[in-house]
């Protein structure tokens, strides 16, 4: 496990290199937190910390990393938007791109950075061989359209510059009003490579109805309901999840 910096606009971006022992050429997926969350470094609680490690085992290398507002890298929570996260995802590909030994590139990522790694696949559609979208929270744009976000209640015309949505944790004015203009659908869509879709029937934050409308825009997806889990996929449902990745990732 090797620590990474990446530099993107005077931000410094932090995370974790995995690569399986005595590999020279190797696929390396990209996971992607979501909101609020972080790469979980050395959490074994984590799922994107248990999703390396299950890459590693199987061969695969990754990169996890925290996007900026999060985790260990620079950046105010209350300054982060999905735009920005985007942003963070171009520069992270640009480094795995520059990496030697590197064969194919798979992107997975969970809730707001399901959304990030279906847009950031659908821009850079040749260099991503397979995409995992777990729980990707799609929703996020119609609920900052309704102004109701999480706990958040907002007028959607006039939205404040900054609203609490737990201690420590600001949600800005500019990421609510950059969320109702995104196009993430149409982006995703340029995306025609293969895509695998998660989603627990019991999510309670980000309605199965999106995973739905997804698989409508990718010619080559297949979609995995977990029936009983939730939005993070906790308890027993965190293996399921993890075997349905496992197996999507070593198909041929």
């Amino acid at each position: 496990m090797t620590d990474i910096e990446i530099k993107r606009d005077g931000l410094t971006l932090r995370g974790v290199l995995e690569i399986p022992e005595e590999k020279t050429n190797f696929d390396l997926a990209i996971l992607m937190h979501g909101f609020s969350g972080n790469c979980g470094r050395n959490n074994p609680g984590n799922m994107h910390y248990r999703l390396a490690k299950m890459l590693k085992e199987i061969g695969i290398a990754s990169v996890r990393f925290d996007f900026n507002g999060h985790g260990e890298s620079d950046g105010n929570f209350c300054d982060m938007t999905v735009p920005s996260e985007i942003a963070d995802g171009q520069k992270i590909l640009d480094y795995v791109r520059s990496l030697p030994g590197i064969k194919n590139i798979y992107l997975i990522g969970h809730s707001q950075g399901g959304v990030v790694a279906g847009m950031l696949a659908g821009y850079y559609h040749e260099f991503i061989s397979k995409l995992v979208l777990l729980a990707p929270a799609a929703s996020l744009k119609d609920d900052a359209l309704i102004g109701h976000t999480l706990n958040l209640r907002y007028d959607p015309l006039h939205i404040p510059d900054k609203q609490e949505l737990r201690p420590g944790y600001n949600v800005g004015g500019f990421y609510l009003r950059t969320a109702q203009t995104l196009p993430i659908y149409s982006v995703s869509a340029k995306y025609n490579g293969k895509v695998c879709l998660i989603h627990g029937t019991a999510d309670d934050i980000v309605s199965p109805n999106v995973t739905i409308k997804y698989q409508q825009y990718y010619s080559q997806s297949v979609v995995h309901w977990i029936a009983g889990a939730g939005h993070l996929f906790e308890g027993k449902y965190r293996n399921k999840m993890i075997d349905i990745v496992k197996d999507f990732i070593q198909q041929k």
